[in-house]
């Protein structure tokens, strides 16, 4: 009955973002205008349809169940940091040389860091979360639609930044109780995307 329960929590987890993904579609709809809500459906649906976002905040999920247990805790709350400090940079006119670039290769380290089962100190781990996600913020504060509310939009991305990395940290309990194999391969296939968006 327990493990009943838990295959239906961790099944549950691992629907969130598709839930997600599948709200951020619907108010995405040609023709909606993004700023409804004040920015809020903006900031959640914008981690969810960029596949550069996605990967990068499920990879660092992943990765984190293979750390130390306070930053495989903290590292939602580390991802979502970071994604807030490279917006606020953003918004204060702060300028981050090769944004773009950054992201592509926040996607593939995060990607051979799970499949060579890279483990880092904890204080190194947490720095490389915040580093790669600072991109990512970046971007998303350089990209709030025009009128949208500020605290509203931060609430939207928060949310789906959050949402994304648990998942990924539910995905990863449920592989590495498995399979370590299919993991590495994860985290392979993810390197591979991140290089295709450095070179595309």
């Amino acid at each position: 009955m327990k493990t009943t329960r838990s295959s239906s929590t961790q099944l549950a987890l691992l629907a969130a973002p598709a839930l997600l993904l599948l709200a951020g579609l619907a108010v995405a709809h040609p023709g909606h205008d993004h700023v409804h809500g004040g920015g809020f459906a903006a900031g959640l649906a914008h981690p969810l349809l960029g596949l550069d976002h996605l990967l990068a905040m499920l990879a660092v999920g992943l990765w984190s169940l293979r750390q130390s247990r306070a930053f495989s805790l903290a590292a939602p709350a580390l991802a979502a940091g970071g994604m807030l400090l490279g917006a606020g940079l953003a918004w204060a006119g702060m300028s981050l040389p090769g944004v773009e670039f950054g992201i592509a290769m926040s996607v593939l380290l995060a990607g051979v860091l799970i499949a060579a089962l890279v483990k880092l100190p904890t204080v190194v781990g947490a720095g490389v979360v915040v580093l790669f996600m600072l991109f990512h913020g970046h971007a998303h504060g350089n990209e709030m639609p025009h009128g949208a509310s500020m605290l509203t939009y931060l609430a939207g991305f928060t949310l789906a930044t959050l949402a994304i990395t648990y998942a990924g940290r539910a995905a990863g309990a449920f592989l590495m109780a498995r399979e370590n194999r299919i993991l590495r391969a994860l985290g392979v296939a993810i390197a591979a995307a991140g290089a295709l968006f450095a070179i595309g």
